[in-house]
């Protein structure tokens, strides 16, 4: 029997999908989104 697709591992979750790893980005999602006025800025 095949392992499954999905190995979930919260280290690299963080790091894919993160607030850090958003903040970096070249397309600023969390500047917009503080402009925006969210209250949640990411996951």
């Amino acid at each position: 029997m095949p392992k499954r697709t999905y190995q979930p591992k919260k280290t690299k979750r963080a790091r894919t999908h993160g607030f850090l790893h958003r903040q970096a980005k070249h397309t600023k999602v969390i500047k917009q989104r503080r402009l925006k006025k969210r209250r949640q800025l990411s996951a």
